[in-house]
Order: structure tokens, then C-alpha cells, then sequence
């Protein structure tokens, strides 16, 4: 039915003279200053002048690739980016070219937004309107967070901590804030807010599911009560008179020591890798506000190549790949027409971005 696997990625630099023009295609027309992207920057040049994103991609790629030829599926797993190379157009070029024709996607991130989801089918989408002389069709695995091997990977690297003698820690489960607005329209349109109701779409939703399976899941193993816990953001960035979702995690550390909280765990559950966001916001800020705080704090590793995520990964790829599968649908996997739809931005115009297809059983 398929003839590649198109491992959607990010994307980061891979040395200094790559950040800035990186960076910049990261924020265009989003009106970011100049300034705001020199500071960020800076975060990468302190941290040795590259991202380890792509490093970790082509490990995940690989993993996968792996497990999916135990299985007896010799099928290609080809990364492509949206802000690096190797670019998105340039890869659906390469794979036309060697005669595949028919690409099943999977986006390097498990949930429901613009940003998360969406994003990675315009991308698509964009690159083959732009070429229409590519014969090829790409349809997307739709967001996989509420998979229970999704949470049982971060139970799993979560679970030592807490079976650790006389701790009981307060846990952070931490994601990348994305603007309210995005929030509220994550998902498909049935399930965004009604006007007199507000609530959120689902992005929230999909963190709260995963890190109270998470926390079940890890309590069960490391034989310990469920200690308190509570779900946070990072990685804030644009206006600050534009709603974002919070608490920012420095915050919830703040608010936590004056309660006389002394222990704090924090797990990244937004991410599949410690890429520099992750590494920059919780291993040098976060860090940082803790030791000022006189808070014991301990990171948690994201999930990158658990054996359990690929697992997982594999199973969801390989229901695709047969001819023939009984497997129910996940309530995320809602890839329709009208989910979550790109954010109105100035001089962008009303008509939207062409989208690839979610993938359907």
C-alpha cells in the first residue's frame, strides 16, 4: 500500500553559521524581533552551536526502519524537515524520482495542534502543489499521545526516580506552551470551545491523558502512592500581550518552594527527544531558578528511542502497511479537513495552506 515511511522532522542547525538562517525560517512572517531571535541565538551558541535534533531524528528513523524489517517490512524511512535540511520538497523529489509514489507520514510529534500536527501536513501539502509534476500522494499518521505505550515510555524512565528511598518529589510534567487561541482550536471542529463554555481543545486534553497514565503507570512500577503533580509549559515565545498557555515551569517552581515544596521531578512529556529547547529551558533555566530556590530538582529523559515508543511506533506503522487490519481507530486520530487551523496572521491572507490528508484505516 505504501511504498516509504516520511519521517516529518523540525529540524535544527548543525553548526553556528546555520543558527541565525535557521532561526529566521523558524519565524517568518510571525513578526518575532530581530532581537528575540539574537537571544535565542545565543541559546544555541552556548550549547556548542548545533541542535541535536537531527541527530536524534535519524536515530528514531533508524529504530524504526529496524523494527519495521523484523517485522518483514523492507520499507524506506526517509527523514525530511521543515526548517533544515534535508528540506521537505527536496525529499518528496528524491523519493518521485526513485519511483515511490505513495508515502505514508509520520510527524516527529505525538499531538493535536497548528503546530504539532497541521503544520507538518501543509508543509507536505505546500511542496506538492508548488511541484505538481511529482506523482506522488503522502498521507499522514494522525497524533499518537493517547496510545497507552505512548505514557507507559515515560512511565518507565519515570518510575526510578520515584522508587528512589525517602522521596516523595512534587511532579512537573512539562510541553511547549503554544498561544491560547491555537490551544482552543486543537483538534477537529466539533470538539473546539463553544463561546459560552471556553474550554480548551485538544492539545490540554492530550498532556492531562498522558501524564496522569504516566504517573499510574510509574507509581504501579516503582510500588509508591501517587505523589502530587501537575501539568506546566515552556518554550514561550512572540507578543507578551498574546495569550499563551501556563504556568511557565519557572513559575510553577517558584510557587512550589513557597509552599515549602523542597523536592521537584520534572518530566518533558511535549517532546520525543532532548533537543535544545528541552535542554535549554529545563537543564539550564529551570535548573537554575531550582538552585536558586533551594529546590532539589531531577530531569527526567524524554522518550527518544525507548524501546517502548518504538514498539509502539512500529505497531501504529505496520497497521497501516497491511492489507488488512482490525484495529480500532484512537480517539486522536481525527486528521480531518478542518482540524486545527493555521493562526491568523498579519498580511498572510484569508486562503488556506494546501494540507495533505489524514491517514485513515
Amino acid at each position: 500500500m505504501y511504498d516509504a515511511i516520511l519521517l516529518l522532522g523540525f529540524g535544527g542547525p548543525e553548526s553556528p553559521d546555520e543558527v541565525r538562517p535557521f532561526l529566521e525560517r523558524v519565524t517568518a512572517g510571525r513578526g518575532i524581533p530581530a532581537d528575540r531571535l539574537d537571544e535565542v541565538g545565543r541559546h544555541y551558541v552556548t550549547l556548542g552551536g548545533a541542535s541535536p535534533i537531527n541527530s536524534l531524528n535519524r536515530a528514531l528513523r533508524d529504530s524504526l526502519a529496524a523494527g519495521l524489517t523484523e517485522r518483514g517490512y523492507g520499507i524506506p524511512v526517509v527523514l525530511a524537515n521543515r526548517n533544515s535540511p534535508p528540506f521537505v520538497p527536496d525529499v518528496l523529489a528524491e523519493l518521485a524520482a526513485s519511483g515511490a509514489h505513495r508515502l505514508l507520514a509520520l510527524a516527529t510529534s505525538a499531538y493535536s495542534s497548528y503546530s504539532s500536527c497541521r503544520q507538518y501536513r501543509e508543509d507536505v501539502g505546500v511542496a506538492l502543489a508548488d511541484h505538481p509534476e511529482l506523482d506522488v500522494d503522502v498521507v499522514k499518521v494522525p497524533p499518537f499521545a493517547e496510545f497507552g505505550w505512548f505514557a507507559e515510555a515515560t512511565a518507565e524512565l519515570l518510575a526510578p526516580v520515584l522508587a528512589e528511598p525517602g522521596r516523595r518529589p512534587f511532579v512537573l510534567f512539562t510541553t511547549h506552551s503554544i498561544p491560547s487561541s491555537m490551544a482552543r482550536t486543537s483538534g477537529p471542529e466539533p470538539l473546539w470551545p463553544r463561546p459560552e463554555s471556553g474550554e480548551p481543545g485538544m492539545y490540554a486534553a492530550q498532556h492531562l491523558v498522558v501524564a496522569k497514565a504516566a504517573l499510574a503507570g510509574a507509581t504501579r512500577r516503582a510500588g509508591v502512592e501517587a505523589p502530587p503533580w501537575r501539568l506546566v509549559y515552556q518554550s514561550r515565545s512572540g507578543s507578551p500581550a498574546t495569550p499563551w498557555l501556563e504556568p511557565d515551569v519557572n513559575d510553577a517552581l517558584a510557587e512550589l518552594a513557597a509552599d515549602g515544596t523542597t523536592d521537584v521531578v520534572i518530566v518533558p512529556i511535549g517532546f520525543l527527544s532532548d533537543h535544545v529547547e528541552v535542554i535549554w529551558d529545563l537543564d539550564t533555566e529551570a535548573a537554575e531558578t531550582a538552585r536558586g530556590l533551594g529546590l532539589r530538582l531531577t530531569r527526567v529523559p524524554t522518550v527518544g528511542t525507548h524501546p517502548t515508543l518504538i514498539g509502539g511506533l512500529t505497531d501504529l506503522l505496520q497497521s497501516y502497511l497491511g492489507a488488512e487490519s482490525t484495529r480500532a481507530p484512537a480517539p486522536s486520530e481525527r486528521c480531518a479537513a478542518n482540524c486545527c487551523p493555521a493562526p491568523r496572521r498579519p498580511g498572510a491572507g484569508g486562503d488556506p495552506r494546501p494540507v495533505i490528508e489524514g491517514a485513515f484505516l
